[in-house]
């Protein structure tokens, strides 16, 4: 493997597939602290271990059919990070005060979904990019 050979938008998805990695771990963590009480939080744990996957596999094997799973997966990215937004606004909304300085600092991040969403818009900036 020569790394000088590679372009840039093909080691930034190498680099979005480690970071969705890194995501799926606190995530999982965040989510099983939690006790997965909804459903819906595993949605981002199984979409972020798969794009994590399909990036650094159609890095390495620079291969068109992962490339296309990866794409697929960045839009899956940002949309799953868009439902987490809503869903940590309507946690911090249930809390006793709602939407009080005190339940962002408390409640669940909402900042998180959206770095979830951010990572996967930087995957379709290099594959539209490139």
């Amino acid at each position: 493997m020569v790394w000088s050979q590679w372009s840039l938008d093909r080691f930034i998805i190498l680099l979005v597939g480690i970071a969705y990695f890194l995501l799926w771990v606190q995530v999982s963590l965040s989510h099983y602290r939690q006790n997965f009480h909804n459903k819906s939080m595993w949605g981002p744990v199984i979409i972020a271990l798969i794009i994590s996957f399909v990036s650094i596999v159609s890095t390495l094997l620079n291969s068109q059919g992962w490339l296309l799973a990866a794409h697929i997966g960045f839009w899956l990215g940002l949309i799953q990070g868009l439902i987490g937004f809503m869903y940590h606004i309507k946690g911090v909304r249930k809390r006793v005060g709602g939407l009080a300085l005190r339940n962002f600092l408390t409640g669940p991040p909402v900042m998180m979904p959206l770095v979830f969403s951010m990572i996967g818009i930087l995957g379709l900036t290099a594959i539209y990019g490139g």
